[in-house]
C-alpha cells in the first residue's frame, strides 16, 4: 500500500527545505496500525544506479521501497522460510541489488523458543525492493544463539560481507557461556555462505550488557580489505581482514575509549546502547580510504551523552582522537547515533537522537539531529531535522538503533519516533 508523509499522501516536494533553519520535509513511511509487532530499528539504502530507487525495513518484517526518491513509499511483508524475526539490515550494491538482512524465526515459536537466534538470513532483492528470494543463511551452530548482524558489500558488488554476535546462550549467566564477534562471506547472490570465522580475541558474556562483546559493523576498503569495529567493556576494538573475512589480525586493535561502556541508561527509554558504526570514504575526494568510527558515550558526565568519531588513514593501525559530532552545550543527551559516508562527494552524515532543546519541565522532549562534515571529520554542523518533537517512553519496545544512507548529496536519515506510544518509522527529504 502506498503510504504519505507528514504533508499529505503521495505528495512530491519541489522544495525539499522550508526555508533557513527550517527542517528537511519529514515523511511517514510507515506508522504502526496495531496489526502486527510495533515497526522501529529502521534501516535505509540508496541505489547507486539510481538514486531515486530507495529500500528500507524495519522490525520485525517490513520491507518498504520508493522509486521517487523517498516521496513515497510501497510497504509490504518479508518473508523466508528460516522465519524473520528482527534486527533488519538494508545494504545496497553498486551492482542494483539490494540485500536484507535479519535474525531467524525457523519454529514459529518466537520468544518462547529455545533455538529462537539460530542463524543469520540474507535475502536479496534484484528489483529494487519489490521482491525477494527466500534467502541464504549462515552461522547456525547447534543451540548457539546469533544476535546483532550488519553487513557490507564490497566495492566491486561481488562480495558481501556480515559480522554478528553469537552467544552459547542468549541472556546465560553461567560463567562457560560466551559471547564472540563472528564474520562470513558470500557472493553476489548471497545464498551460500561462508564458515563463519571467529574475529574477537576477548570472549564476553553473554548477559547483554557491558561485559558482552556486540555492536560489529564491518566496512570494506577501496582496496577490499574488510574492517569491523566492536564494543567490549569500556573499549572499542578493531580488526582487519586482507582475504575476505577467511583471516584476521594476529591481535586486535584498540581503537577508543567507550566510557560508561556500550549499556547506557537514556531516560524515557527501557534499554539504548552506544555500540559503534564504521564507515569508509569511498570518494575521489582527500579522504579517499579513510575509516571512520562512530559512537557515544558519557566522557563529559553521565548526565550528558555525546556522539563522538574516531578515524584512521592507515586502515585501522592507529587511530585519531576522539571528535565531538553534537556541538550544542554540555549537559543533553544526544543518542543511538548512526554514520554514513557519501561515496560520491566524501561527506560524512550522522543522525542521533537530541534533547539539547528539552526543557526541565520536559526532560524527555526528543528531537533527531543531522550532523554532517565536509572535512574528514575534523568540524561538524547541526541541524534539528524532525519537524516536531515526541516524547518516548510509553512504547514497550523503542528499539536499539537508527539508520542513514546518502549518495551523491541525497541524504536519507531514518528513525522511529513515538507519539502516545504510537511508533512510527520516519525518514527526511535533504539534499546537499
Amino acid at each position: 500500500m502506498g503510504l504519505g508523509s507528514l504533508g499529505g499522501l503521495g505528495m512530491l516536494a519541489a522544495v525539499l527545505w522550508g526555508g533557513p533553519g527550517d527542517p528537511p520535509r519529514n515523511v511517514v513511511i510507515h506508522r504502526d496500525d496495531g496489526s502486527s509487532y510495533a515497526p522501529c530499528e529502521p534501516s535505509i539504502a540508496i541505489s547507486p544506479l539510481d538514486p531515486q530507487v530507495m529500500v528500507a525495513g524495519s522490525i520485525l518484517d517490513n520491507v518498504y521501497h520508493s522509486h521517487d526518491g523517498g516521496a513515497t513509499w510501497e510497504r509490504q511483508r518479508l518473508r523466508s522460510p528460516f522465519g524473520v524475526f528482527g534486527d533488519p539490515c538494508v545494504v545496497a550494491s553498486p551492482l542494483g541489488d539490494f540485500y536484507y538482512l535479519h535474525l531467524s524465526n525457523p519454529d514459529g515459536r518466537g520468544w518462547d523458543s529455545e533455538a529462537l537466534l539460530d542463524r543469520i538470513v540474507c535475502q536479496r532483492s534484484r528489483d529494487n525492493g519489490a521482491s525477494w528470494n527466500r534467502g541464504g543463511h549462515m552461522g547456525r551452530n547447534g543451540a548457539r544463539d546469533q544476535d546483532k548482524e550488519w553487513a557490507a558489500v564490497s566495492p566491486d558488488g561481488r562480495s558481501i560481507y556480515a559480522c554478528w554476535t553469537q552467544f552459547d546462550k542468549y541472556g546465560s549467566k553461567f560463567a562457560g557461556d560466551s559471547s564472540l564477534i563472528f564474520c562470513s562471506a558470500s557472493n553476489r547472490r548471497a545464498v551460500r555462505w561462508s564458515e563463519p570465522v571467529r574475529v574477537s580475541d576477548r570472549p564476553g558474556d553473554c548477559r547483554d550488557g557491558d561485559e558482552t562483546v556486540e555492536g560489529a559493523v564491518p566496512s570494506v576498503l577501496p582496496d577490499g580489505s574488510l574492517a569491523v569495529v566492536w564494543a567490549y567493556r569500556e573499549d572499542l576494538w578493531f580488526d582487519r581482514s586482507e582475504d575476505g573475512g577467511r583471516t584476521w589480525l594476529p591481535a586486535d586493535v584498540r581503537v577508543a575509549d567507550i566510557i560508561g561502556g556500550w549499556e547506557v541508561s537514556i531516560p524515557g527509554l527501557d534499554r539504548a546502547n552506544g555500540m559503534p558504526v564504521t564507515a569508509v570514504d569511498h570518494s575521489d575526494g582527500p579522504h579517499r580510504g579513510r575509516l571512520y568510527v562512530n559512537w557515544t558515550d558519557t566522557r563529559n558526565g553521565p548526565g550528558d551523552m555525546d556522539v563522538f568519531l574516531a578515524y584512521s588513514d592507515d586502515r585501522g593501525a592507529t587511530w585519531s582522537a576522539p571528535v565531538r559530532v553534537n556541538d550544542d552545550p554540555a549537559g543533553a543527551h544526544q543518542f543511538f547515533t548512526w554514520l554514513a559516508v557519501d561515496a560520491v562527494t566524501g561527506h560524512l552524515h550522522a543522525v542521533f537522537y537530541d534533547r539539547r532543546n528539552a526543557p526541565p519541565s520536559s526532560p524527555l522532549l526528543t528531537e533527531v539531529t543531522w550532523a554532517t562534515s565536509r572535512d574528514g571529520g575534523a568540524t561538524w554542523t547541526n541541524q534539528i531535522i524532525s519537524e516536531s518533537p515526541f516524547y518516548p517512553g510509553k512504547a514497550d519496545f523503542f528499539g536499539d538503533y537508527n539508520n542513514i544512507a546518502a549518495h551523491g548529496g541525497h541524504v536519507r536519515p531514518i528513525w522511529t519516533r513515538e507519539d502516545n506510544g504510537v511508533l512510527s518509522i520516519v525518514t527526511a527529504l535533504i539534499e546537499e
